[in-house]
């Protein structure tokens, strides 16, 4: 079965930056739109990025101007890089297609605080 596995998160502080992985296990990935998701405490999972097969993108308002999706089908890699972050970004965050299966991965947890 496919996996995807997610990396890169961590504690960092307001205004500061963080860039997360998402790394597939298959090449079938290529071939779908992919997102990033997020999971706050109490909240539910939301989407926060897209990129379509042929890299076009789409964010949460929440998000624009902030945080850029990416991915690199050579390396079956989506990425998501994050800037200016705020608390409110707080969440596990986790990588699917577009839209979502029902299988998740754990997840990585970004945790915004000073």
């Amino acid at each position: 079965q496919a996996q995807l596995v997610e990396s890169g998160g961590g504690l960092v502080q307001p205004g500061g930056s963080l860039r997360l992985s998402c790394a597939a296990s298959s090449a079938i990935f290529r071939f779908y739109a992919m997102g990033w998701y997020r999971q706050a405490p109490g909240k539910q999972r939301e989407s926060v990025a897209t990129v379509s097969s042929g890299a076009g993108t789409n964010y949460a308002d929440s998000v624009k101007g902030r945080f850029t999706i990416s991915r690199d089908n050579a390396k079956n890699t989506v990425y998501l890089q994050m800037n200016s972050l705020k608390p409110e970004d707080t969440a596990v965050y986790y990588c699917n297609t577009v839209p979502s299966s029902r299988s998740w991965g754990q997840g990585t947890q970004v945790t915004v605080s000073s």
